[in-house]
């Protein structure tokens, strides 16, 4: 007898099936169907059982569930990297989500100057707030945006130094995230590097020597992904500009990450900041928006407003530029900083990068018997103290105290155990990313708020091993 005529037909499966046809259309739903009959045909050829259509439906549900899950999804990132990369950088400000949700929502004046009725300039959403917040709202300070720092590097020099040469020392040719060097940025803003020193050793007369004919600026990078020590000398910010300035030349600082508020009097390693590069002497400042800023993904060009007005005629500020919803979020996170007060609280970088340790040690005595209770004898769960990072290329060496919860495998041989825990935290609802460290799967709690804990502890039962 053919078994396969038992299969129901896709109408008699469908007609089952309103409520996810309302959720995801008829047409997701129906090739969902159409794949799981094909599924139990080719189980059926090699011996499994007719399946019952109780057990079809639910397999189409989970097939539909699963195609229409976004691939972007949130997680819980425990990995105690605070601005990590792979999961997006910086949390927005409630300030800053609603400012994009309504300029996604609406029509705003994005590029339309609303006293005059005329057109408008998108930097001025935000070139008014930075020249305020950096330079006390001087009239010859302005700024662009564009969409990450290396854009903002990018740009910079193709606009101000194309076909001339760049003097860079040695020990700046930073290379960041995802294999992007300093050297590679500038080939193809076609400037010519002129390197200067050595590895750990630049000085004065180097940057004086290398001024030429076809020198078009002096620049400076944040070495903020590395630390070079021992035997080491560099020249600070203002001998290199006046030394630029002498020669009549621009001086250009990429700061990499940067910030817009003392983090020293946060508690936190100190960070330099476009207010210091500015005052120092620096005609042009870069710097990104997503990392210790907290904001959006951005890059953030500040300097002269003469130089800045050159670097926006150049054609590729067109393709570099940022859209409303960008805009919208980077006005929304600038106006915190407006009221230093409460930054720390309305900023959540902020807020993750000075929470006590104490606070969090607490929150992880308070998870622990959830943790044990989710993951029975498989492992022992502990809490123990660790040290988060900042991540994001900011202050490499720098570590901040926080507590873990620690998972240490019951089996001899823990390695398998150890990749089961990490999967199967992976495979929640709110998928939760820790590490694997020293024969234990960690969650670094730092980055888990307290606002987030009882969505974290609801989802531990649906662990899966």
């Amino acid at each position: 007898m053919n078994e396969k005529r038992h299969l129901p037909s896709v109408d008699r499966i469908i007609q089952q099936l309103g409520d996810l046809i309302e959720t995801h259309g008829r047409q997701i739903i129906t090739g969902c169907t159409r794949a799981e009959l094909a599924a139990a045909r080719e189980g059926m050829k090699h011996g499994l059982p007719l399946p019952d259509e109780a057990a079809l439906l639910a397999a189409i549900r989970r097939r539909a569930d699963d195609a229409g899950r976004a691939n972007l999804r949130p997680v819980f990132n425990l990995t105690g990297t605070v601005l990590h990369t792979n999961l997006g950088r910086a949390q927005l400000a409630e300030e800053a989500i609603a400012a994009m949700v309504a300029a996604a929502r609406s029509p705003c004046a994005l590029e339309y100057d609303l006293a005059s009725g005329g057109r408008g300039d998108r930097d001025d959403l935000v070139s008014g707030l930075l020249a305020e917040l950096i330079a006390g709202g001087s009239p010859d300070i302005a700024a662009t945006i564009v969409n990450n720092n290396a854009a903002a590097v990018l740009l910079t020099l193709n606009a101000l130094a194309q076909g001339k040469e760049a003097v860079v020392s040695r020990g700046e040719l930073v290379e960041i995230g995802g294999a992007f060097r300093i050297p590679d940025v500038m080939r193809r803003a076609q400037v010519k590097l002129h390197e200067i020193g050595t590895t750990n050793r630049t000085h004065e007369k180097d940057y004086a020597e290398a001024i030429g004919p076809k020198t078009a600026l002096l620049m400076k990078v944040h070495t903020s992904n590395y630390a070079v020590t021992g035997f080491t000398a560099a020249v600070d910010e203002q001998k290199v500009a006046r030394i630029a300035h002498a020669a009549g030349l621009p001086f250009m600082v990429d700061l990499g990450s940067g910030t817009l508020t003392d983090f020293a009097a946060l508690g936190l390693p100190p960070e330099p900041t476009p207010q210091q590069a500015l005052a120092a002497g620096a005609d042009i400042v870069t710097f990104s928006g997503d990392k210790l800023l907290g904001g959006p993904q951005a890059g953030l060009i500040v300097g002269r407003k003469e130089l800045i007005a050159k670097i926006k005629k150049n054609p590729l500020k067109r393709a570099l530029r940022v859209g409303k919803t960008t805009l919208a979020a980077l006005e929304a996170t600038l106006r915190l900083y407006r009221d230093p007060d409460r930054l720390a609280q309305r900023l959540p970088t902020l807020r993750l990068l000075t929470r006590p340790a104490s606070e969090v040690a607490t929150q992880a005595e308070r998870l622990q018997p959830a943790a044990q209770a989710a993951v029975g004898t498989l492992a022992t769960v502990a809490v123990a103290p660790c040290s988060s990072q900042i991540g994001s290329g900011a202050l490499p060496v720098e570590r901040l105290p926080s507590a873990a919860l620690v998972f240490h495998p019951s089996a001899k041989k823990p390695g398998k155990t150890l990749h089961a825990l990490e999967a199967a935290f992976r495979a929640l609802p709110q998928p939760v990313i820790g590490h694997i460290r020293d024969d234990a799967y960690h969650l670094d709690l730092r980055c888990l708020d307290a606002q987030d804990e009882a969505r974290f502890v609801a989802q531990l039962s649906q662990l899966k091993f």
